[in-house]
């Protein structure tokens, strides 16, 4: 009598209720830019005072253990990616992107740039990856050990290196050329084990900032005044 009791209460409750559902995964934790230059070092390429909702391009990186944390995020519906190089032109560099494909998914992958085009590579060092793709960015997180073997398509982070900075659009999950012809590059290696905060003005805020614009304004200005009677 006791196991049909059992039985009888087994099957009610099989019968009443489904089997559980995963756990909702975790929403994506949203990039801190306040502790840029302090706990953790910061790109930011766009507007004058912009962050990392709203810049063109952001990138952030701080050392967790015997790994390097790098949060990325761009202005597209395609893909965001830093490069690792030894100079500040495109070619033989160690490439991280994160791509948003047709199920709406941010994955990261490697590539190494073989002359002005990318490709993939299967040994990927990423970890602890997580991405998203909302308000027409896309924004990812993912880990990669400081020092690997010695290998040509992965570099060691705890040399510097220039940081290239790109990003673009994607046609089925597939990077293809980045938004503008000449990406921003860091203006000198990057140290892992030094965080600074950087803003670079895209082109549109450039105008009236380079050196040469700024010795123009002075010059007619000069003029002006010297041909005011």
């Amino acid at each position: 009598l006791v196991l049909v009791f059992y039985l009888v209460m087994v099957y009610s409750d099989y019968s009443g209720y489904p089997f559980p559902t995963a756990p909702p995964v975790d929403p994506f934790a949203k990039i801190r830019v306040d502790d840029c230059g302090k706990t953790k070092g910061c790109f930011r390429y766009g507007k004058p005072g912009c962050n990392a909702e709203t810049c063109d391009y952001f990138l952030s990186y701080r050392r967790i253990g015997a790994d390097v944390e790098f949060e990325l995020s761009a202005d597209t519906d395609g893909w965001v990616a830093v490069g690792f190089s030894s100079d500040k032109k495109m070619g033989g560099d160690d490439v991280m992107a994160c791509v948003h494909d047709d199920n709406g998914r941010v994955r990261i992958q490697h590539f190494y740039n073989v002359g002005q085009w990318a490709k993939e590579i299967q040994r990927n060092p990423a970890r602890d990856e997580e991405g998203v793709f909302e308000n027409n960015r896309v924004t990812c997180r993912f880990k990669r050990p400081v020092y690997v073997p010695r290998e040509e398509t992965i570099v060691d982070l705890h040399l510097s290196w220039y940081y290239l900075f790109a990003w673009g659009p994607a046609i089925q999950g597939s990077i293809t050329r980045h938004d503008i012809d000449s990406p921003p590059v860091s203006e000198r290696v990057v140290s892992i084990y030094k965080y600074e905060d950087i803003f670079m003005p895209s082109a549109a805020y450039q105008t009236f900032s380079s050196p040469f614009c700024l010795l123009l304004i002075v010059a007619l200005t000069f003029y002006l005044l010297m041909g005011t009677p």
